[in-house]
C-alpha cells in the first residue's frame, strides 16, 4: 500500500523529525518546516493512513531490561514449508526479526535472550526443534558498534 503513496520534500521533512523523535508535536514540526500545524496533522495522517508511518514505539534498550544476549540465526528450510515455518517463527518469545533471505540461508533470525543459557535453550528447545529445519548456524552478537532505524530520507 505504501508504494502508491507520492511522498513531496515536504513529507520527507516531517519523516525525518518525527525518525528523530516521535514525540515531537505538530506544532513543533509546523514551526521548523515553516508550516501550519493544521496542514503537519494532515499530511502525517495521510502517510499513516497509506502505511508509510507505520507506528510509533518506544526504543527499548534489551540489556537495560534483562536480554543480555542477542544473535542472529541462519536457517535453511525444507522445502515447501516455507508459510508454516514463517508463522512459528514468529510466535516464539526472544525472535525480534525474521527476514527472508537469499543465499546460504532461506531465513535470518535476530533474537535476543537473557544470557547464553537462554539463548541455548532458545535454540535448540524452541527453534532447531521444529520440525521443517534443514540446518541452522547461530552467530552471537559480541558487540554492536552502528545501529540506526532511521532511513536517509
Amino acid at each position: 500500500m505504501a508504494d502508491d503513496v507520492d511522498l513531496d520534500e515536504t513529507d520527507r521533512e516531517i519523516l525525518r523529525i518525527l525518525q528523530a523523535d516521535a514525540r515531537t508535536p505538530f506544532s513543533e514540526i509546523a514551526r521548523q518546516i515553516d508550516m501550519s500545524s493544521a496542514t503537519v496533522h494532515d499530511r502525517v495522517n495521510r502517510m499513516e493512513e497509506a502505511g508509510v508511518i507505520r507506528g510509533y514505539h518506544a526504543d527499548v534498550d534489551p540489556k537495560a531490561v534483562g536480554f543480555g544476549t542477542s544473535a542472529f540465526v541462519g536457517l535453511r528450510v525444507e522445502q515447501g514449508r516455507e508459510d508454516e515455518t514463517l508463522e512459528r517463527l514468529t510466535a516464539i518469545e526472544g525472535v525480534q526479526e525474521v527476514n527472508l533471505t537469499t543465499g546460504e540461508w532461506d531465513i535470518i533470525l535476530r533474537v535476543v535472550a537473557e544470557n547464553t543459557d537462554h539463548l541455548r535453550e532458545l535454540m535448540f528447545e524452541r527453534i532447531a526443534d521444529m520440525d521443517g529445519f534443514a540446518r541452522s548456524q547461530t552467530m552471537v552478537v559480541l558487540g554492536t558498534e552502528y545501529e540506526s532505524a532511521e532511513l536517509p530520507l
